[in-house]
């Protein structure tokens, strides 16, 4: 056989080039709501993200969870030896229109309220086709498309063109460990919209809330409509009213004090924060504001196990899959070195120690602290 192929009497075999497919179809993880929803229709059980928004404490969480992961650098590491490897363009700048904070900031963001985020891809290398380059994806422009069943996704739509599955234009997604904000925690969510509004009102109101009870004739409703304006209007300038013998005011017997609208608001901020993982003490809800002492290291440790590490490893395995990353290599944050870094005494002592069991060199050392080695001109 080898002399015949070497004489090109049998064909050579047909070698296939590697085919990096940009996005793995997913399976579809959250369940659909075709089902009463205890009541409620799809459109009861969602919030839509600007509303959830404008709710502070649901802004301060964001704010919170997104600004300190979007602020701790990607590495590339050698899974079977734990090296440090140089890390490529696209890891230190996925995106050459904007820093790579802003667009980690809102790939965080989308996996919060959308359990999951969405990169398309603008550039591949040419020698294997891996991603180059990438762009963030908002995902009210995303549309997949499912099998028969809706139990797997087999394609998807920006601004409705159909998109490819692999190259230059194909998405790839990121899945997020919890799930979506913005409907799991649509009542809740609403709820302290609710309370704002009411909030609102009663602020806007000069005097307590009432009704204009008329002894006389009944008026036209266009005359109603210009009375209350009018008395709106008028207590917004001055305090003192004046009615005729026929209309009376009368309040009604709950003030904004009884309402207990700061109580209210503060509950909802102490629900906000169950909903996000968040501690409630980082949104100052008064309810929670009593805890055991602890220093800054370990509040941060328990904010990163608790709060940030399913968004960061969600990010992190996804773009150390080997559709993205060669085989063999991983991606991760620096925590370590950033968030989670010890104060420079403790440092110092730990390096120490491991210099005088001769664990490391000098130049180690002075690496573990970000010094260039002596005769190192870098």
């Amino acid at each position: 056989m080898g002399i015949l192929s070497r004489l090109r009497v049998v064909p050579d075999a047909t070698v296939e080039n590697p085919r990096i497919a940009a996005q793995y179809a997913p399976p579809v993880m959250n369940g659909n709501y075709y089902g009463f929803n205890d009541g409620f229709s799809y459109q009861d059980v969602t919030i839509d993200l600007a509303s959830a928004m404008s709710v502070p404490s649901v802004m301060k969480c964001r704010n919170l969870i997104c600004g300190i992961i979007a602020g701790i650098p990607l590495e590339l590491y050698k899974k079977s030896t734990g090296e440090e490897l140089g890390s490529p363009v696209w890891l230190e700048q996925p995106d050459e229109r904007q820093p790579r904070a802003v667009t980690m900031a809102y790939t965080i963001q989308s996996l919060i309220f959308n359990s999951v985020a969405y990169w398309e891809v603008t550039a591949v290398y040419s020698d294997d086709g891996r991603p180059a380059r990438f762009a963030w994806v908002a995902n009210e422009r995303v549309t997949a498309r499912y099998n028969k069943r809706s139990t797997e996704i087999i394609g998807y739509m920006v601004d409705g063109a159909e998109r490819p599955m692999n190259g230059v234009s194909s998405l790839i997604t990121f899945q997020s460990l919890n799930p979506a904000v913005l409907v799991s925690g649509a009542r809740t969510i609403r709820a302290a919209l609710d309370i704002q509004r009411a909030a609102a009102i009663a602020a806007a109101t000069p005097i307590a809330s009432g009704h204009i009870k008329n002894s006389g004739a009944d008026l036209p409703e266009p005359v109603v409509q210009g009375l209350l304006a009018s008395w709106k209007a008028a207590r917004s300038s001055r305090s003192t009213a004046y009615l005729t013998s026929t209309l009376d005011f009368i309040p009604t017997s709950f003030s904004p004090k009884d309402m207990m609208y700061t109580e209210a608001i503060q509950a909802q901020s102490t629900e906000i924060a169950r909903l996000m993982n968040v501690p409630a003490y980082m949104l100052s809800s008064d309810a929670n504001a009593s805890m055991t002492y602890q220093n800054i290291l370990d509040a941060r440790k328990e904010f990163f196990a608790y709060t940030l590490a399913p968004y960061v490893c969600a990010v992190e395995d996804r773009l150390s899959m080997n559709d993205i990353t060669a085989n063999g290599n991983m991606v991760r944050f620096a925590v370590d070195e950033t968030f989670l870094r010890v104060d420079a005494t403790t440092r110092l002592a730990t390096i120490e120690k491991l210099l005088s069991l001769q664990l490391i060199t000098l130049d180690q050392a002075k690496e573990m602290e970000d010094l260039s080695p002596n005769g190192d001109a870098s």
